[in-house]
């Protein structure tokens, strides 16, 4: 079996870094979190390695994701950020960071409501942005928590069919309507994530889903997304995140959201569970690093 991986794990510390989604809503999160935190866990749990990914546009975050990245051999890769929409200056720092171990690139691009924004990559402004991460063998992370963002994905990976796209969270399934009897929204959001699908370059986390689900989830609660990943995705193109720590808004640790999203692929066949579990982690972002 692959080493097991968590594609979906972040750092952060607000005493040295900007991060402009932090709000009164979420002041659990108002602290610094580092991989030496959680290291027992991860141990426990069996996780190998982990992709970092970045938490705020800009460069003081990324840098505090290599930091950790040198101090830690579990780290096996991380979703950066660079101004796409500044391709001379994106160019610029990966050139920089050449040898540090960047596997993606990730945009936060949080609009005024605070939700991320994925409208302006389907700017022309962005194109040579987008070009260089496919001339640098980098996939592009994205975050789409809101059904007309989740709609971009299709465009954008239409636009861009020799980019790799990776689907934070699923997309945003809304879990916790469900469970209070609301359908509504799930069958739309069942039929944009459809749409993501087709797209062969696109490829999706099954991360975040904890928070999704609310108060008191249960693995059963987090299965429906599950299940309609597989159906549209198989385990090929899904990967697995523990979305930590922000999954502490819901969850009570590391190894509680853990445990609970890998019991939901338990009783798949071996080679589906270990295509989730790390293989296409593995593959997407080329794991481990290798500078040379």
């Amino acid at each position: 079996m692959p080493n097991v991986v968590d594609a979906h794990l972040q750092v952060w510390n607000p005493e040295a870094v900007h991060y402009p989604w932090m709000t009164p809503q979420n002041a659990a999160l108002h602290r610094p979190f580092r991989l030496a935190d959680i290291r027992d866990q991860l141990v426990d749990e069996g996780v190998d390695w982990v992709v970092l990914v970045q938490a705020a546009d800009n460069r003081a975050d990324t840098e505090l994701m290599l930091f950790q990245a040198l101090s830690s051999p579990r780290v096996a890769g991380v979703v950066a950020w660079v101004p796409l929409d500044a391709p001379d200056d994106a160019a610029a720092l990966l050139d920089r960071w050449r040898r540090e171990p960047i596997v993606g690139i990730g945009h936060d691009g949080r609009n005024g409501s605070g939700e991320p924004d994925t409208s302006w990559l389907l700017d022309t402004a962005v194109d040579d942005g987008l070009a260089l991460l496919t001339e640098r063998r980098l996939t592009l992370d994205v975050t789409a928590h809101t059904p007309a963002a989740l709609a971009h994905v299709a465009t954008l990976a239409e636009r861009h069919p020799k980019l790799t796209i990776v689907l934070d969270h699923l997309g945003g399934p809304p879990l916790a309507a469900r469970r209070s009897g609301d359908r509504d929204g799930w069958g739309r959001w069942s039929g944009l994530l459809g749409a993501a699908a087709e797209q062969p370059n696109v490829v999706a986390k099954l991360s975040g889903l904890t928070t999704a689900a609310g108060p008191g989830w249960r693995p059963d609660d987090l299965r429906p997304a599950v299940d309609r990943a597989l159906e549209v995705f198989g385990p090929g193109r899904l990967m697995m995140g523990s979305d930590w720590p922000s999954a502490l808004l819901e969850g009570d640790s590391y190894a509680q959201v853990w445990h609970g999203l890998r019991s939901t692929v338990d009783g798949l066949p071996e080679d589906a569970r270990a295509a989730l579990l790390g293989g296409t982690a593995t593959q997407v972002y080329r794991l481990p690093f290798d500078s040379f």
